[in-house]
């Protein structure tokens, strides 16, 4: 049903200017979803089923024109902007209360210049969208690891995934981008234009307009790869972790493994006997020569006796969807990181200890290898602070229920604030940021007076609240 009640979007449409709204309506090409629409309640739900929050207009914007058009109205009636790309920010920035959404859904477009070795993507496109058309070529940018992730909010604030350690960031593959700052203008920013704004994109986090579409270098990929996915006992969590520390020192940038601990799903890949036990598993990918792979791989398989090991070939799209339906619409999630120096054995008891003691069994706490093609990029050369830590600690509290919200999301909390008291742990991620209720340095460090500088000249009036993060300067 459509939403009639006084929410605060229906309260903001209601005290707008109707000749205004229809101004706005007429310069549209894409559609508008008012609080009034049988369309509203789907139009404002995103990825995340705990963010419930009620815009003012939802755009459905059919090109960089209408996304003008919901900048400068938004403006004009001293309106917040939110941008849905994907809408997985697992903090719901893709929708504010009382906000004018820009939703880019229907800007999914990706187009390959396999000579120039480089895809344009338009703002609204997923992993899934971009490594479709890549792949007809052999090519592929570094993105994430779930083939619905957007990749507007995955490269603004970072960009993790299979491929980061041999060629970066999603934000180090950017040649250039199209933005829409809050003076309703066009920008193309990149290495020799209009610099500055190009420096606070890569990591500012959508803070500075909306990017309506993304120029990535490409690189030679697939299309068939080398998935490891290896299950084992979390008894066995000493051996496993041991050999995946030895393994990290002269690991091959073609490979890369994300370890984790989880509970064994109630699948028949897994032995009965194990389901729901806690586990401690490696997922990760080799793109040389497949005959190497076994060599590659072989020092973390032979750590313990597996419980499961579905490892083998297989093209890189199925790859990057392999964990797809571990994170499907409406679950709810939390998810909180901290950076560390070092897997200490502090870290594991704390990893294990909260693995045990997880209140849903869908939750995992994951150890990424991070470093090598990321932290050679200097710390102040793009807007991302956290080259330098070789690893990352992400909480992922994923549960079904409501009424299991607060249990879960302290879970999570507890875990990081805990980690962060350690010695070697600092930082944090801005694709895992809780409900963003950290302080911006702990997202930007020494770059972060930088970026408050470029937010009082690109959106003195904060129209993107974005994270919330960065905020301009106050007239003096």
């Amino acid at each position: 049903m459509a939403t009639t009640d006084s929410t605060p979007g229906a309260r903001v449409l209601a005290d707008l200017p109707s000749d205004a709204i229809q101004s706005f309506e007429a310069d549209c090409s894409g559609d508008l979803v008012f609080p009034t629409d049988e369309e509203y309640d789907r139009s404002r739900q995103i990825w995340n089923g705990m963010i419930d929050r009620y815009p003012a207009i939802v755009v459905r914007c059919a090109g960089t024109a209408d996304v003008v058009a919901a900048v400068n109205f938004a403006r004009e009636q001293g309106l917040e902007v939110s941008v849905r790309g994907g809408g997985h920010n697992v903090a719901g920035t893709a929708v504010r209360d009382g906000a004018i959404v820009v939703d880019l859904t229907d800007m999914n477009g990706a187009r390959v210049d396999p000579e120039a070795r480089t895809v344009r993507v338009e703002g609204g496109a997923t992993l899934g969208d971009v490594d479709a058309e890549t792949q007809l070529f052999g090519l592929a940018t570094a993105l994430g690891a779930v083939s619905q992730t957007g990749v507007a909010g995955l490269t603004l604030n970072g960009g993790y995934g299979h491929l980061s350690r041999q060629y970066g960031l999603a934000l180090d593959n950017l040649v250039s981008v199209d933005v829409v700052t809050a003076d309703g203008t066009v920008h193309t920013a990149s290495a020799d234009r209009n610099e500055d704004l190009f420096w606070g994109i890569r990591g500012g986090g959508g803070a500075f307009g909306v990017v309506t579409s993304f120029e990535y270098a490409l690189h030679d990929v697939g299309p068939e790869v080398y998935a490891l996915f290896t299950w084992f006992d979390v008894d066995d969590a000493a051996p496993v972790i041991s050999a995946y520390r030895e393994w990290i020192q002269a690991a091959p940038r073609e490979a890369g493994v994300l370890a984790f601990t989880a509970h064994v799903p109630e699948l028949e890949e897994f032995p009965e006997g194990s389901w729901g036990d806690p586990a401690l598993a490696f997922f990760g990918s080799f793109r040389g020569d497949l005959d190497d792979a076994d060599r590659v791989f072989r020092p973390l398989v032979d750590a313990a006796t597996p419980i499961a090991d579905l490892s083998g070939p297989m093209a890189y799209v199925d790859l990057q969807s392999m964990l797809d339906e571990d994170y499907p619409d409406g679950l709810r999630y939390y998810w909180k990181s901290v950076y560390l120096t070092e897997i200490t054995d502090e870290v594991v008891d704390l990893v294990i200890r909260y693995t045990e003691d997880a209140p849903s069994s869908l939750s995992t706490i994951d150890l990424w290898h991070l470093g090598d093609a990321v932290a050679e990029v200097s710390r102040n050369e793009t807007a991302f602070w956290h080259r330098d830590k070789p690893y990352m600690l992400n909480f992922e509290a994923n549960w079904p229920e409501s009424d299991d919200d607060d249990v879960n999301v302290n879970w999570a909390r507890e875990g990081i604030a805990e980690a962060r008291e350690l010695s070697t742990a600092s930082g944090g991620y801005g694709n895992f940021p809780g409900l963003n209720e950290d302080p911006a340095t702990q997202l930007y460090g020494e770059n972060y007076e930088r970026l408050v500088d470029l937010k009082t000249t690109y959106d003195p009036e904060t129209l993107f609240p974005a994270n919330g993060a960065i905020a301009p300067r106050a007239e003096e």
